[in-house]
């Protein structure tokens, strides 16, 4: 796996925007079999496509979806071809926790943990008996900075990186590699689909304002979706892929300070970047 270009079999979730679109646009360029997710293909234009890249169905709200999209796979004859899984497809959320809605909270770690999860196990068989693969998980810098009004996305990021630091130790024997990629503020519009929660009258409404004002406007200046698609190339191309990697929100700065600086002050130099007085 030392070239790009040698026809690699690669599926993406959530090929069709941000992140998504920009390694599917990119990987197919570099002459990729390359197969990627949307909750309704038939819905996207031609505009939305790119040419020579295959879209299935795949809703990770849904229990049965990673199976669903295993069955599709086999029928294509590439369930056990799959050289490379990137998770990438998620649900962004906000909301206080004293009010976030029980239904949100499983949906999202349906979505953001048990489906790449799941979907992983099953392309994994494949990748074991060929003694080669890469499975890269799309997490959040916020699984290590958490911040306030984003529990439950930032705990679910950090359930995903944990599942995959130790499946990494498990299946590197085999030759398959498992990396996790946090993006920082990623300038791809996401805002305009976070899903939100906040009641009427709720007294976390100011509190909620201020920090999502800055969350949008810190992603609407951040790095372009093509730095994120470039880096986790890289961690498909590495004959020893890292761990973990980090891009956007001037990374690697903030890891140096998380290890040099308290615990509580970090947070409060999490919550300041976000309009938050701590």
């Amino acid at each position: 796996m030392n070239d790009a270009h040698n026809g690699l079999t690669v599926l993406v979730t959530g090929g069709t925007s941000g992140i998504g679109k920009a390694l599917v646009e990119a990987l197919a360029a570099k002459g990729c079999h390359v197969l990627t997710t949307s909750r309704d293909p038939h819905r996207l234009s031609p505009t939305d496509r790119v040419p020579g890249v295959s879209y299935l169905p795949l809703d990770l709200a849904e229990p049965d979806g990673p199976d669903r999209l295993a069955e599709d796979l086999e029928r294509l004859g590439v369930l056990g071809e799959i050289d490379v899984l990137i998770n990438n497809a998620g649900e962004s959320q906000s909301g206080p926790f004293e009010e976030l809605p029980a239904e949100a909270i499983e949906r999202l770690f349906r979505t953001n943990v048990f489906g790449p999860v799941r979907l992983s196990q099953l392309v994994l068989p494949g990748m074991r008996a060929r003694r080669t693969g890469r499975i890269i998980m799309v997490g959040s810098m916020l699984a290590s900075f958490p911040l306030a009004h984003r529990s439950s996305y930032s705990a679910a990021k950090a359930a995903l990186r944990t599942f995959a630091t130790a499946a990494r130790q498990e299946l590197s024997p085999f030759g398959v590699w498992v990396s996790v990629v946090e993006p920082g503020s990623i300038a791809t519009g996401i805002g305009l689909r976070r899903t939100k929660y906040l009641e009427d009258g709720s007294p976390y409404t100011d509190d909620v304002t201020t920090m999502l004002e800055h969350l949008d406007a810190n992603e609407r200046g951040g790095i372009p979706a093509e730095k994120v698609a470039a880096t986790i190339i890289d961690a498909i191309v590495s004959p020893r892929p890292r761990e973990f990697y980090a891009v956007g929100s001037r990374a690697p700065l903030p890891f140096l300070l998380k290890r040099a600086l308290p615990r509580s002050l970090m947070s409060k130099i999490v919550a300041a970047q976000h309009g938050l007085k701590r």
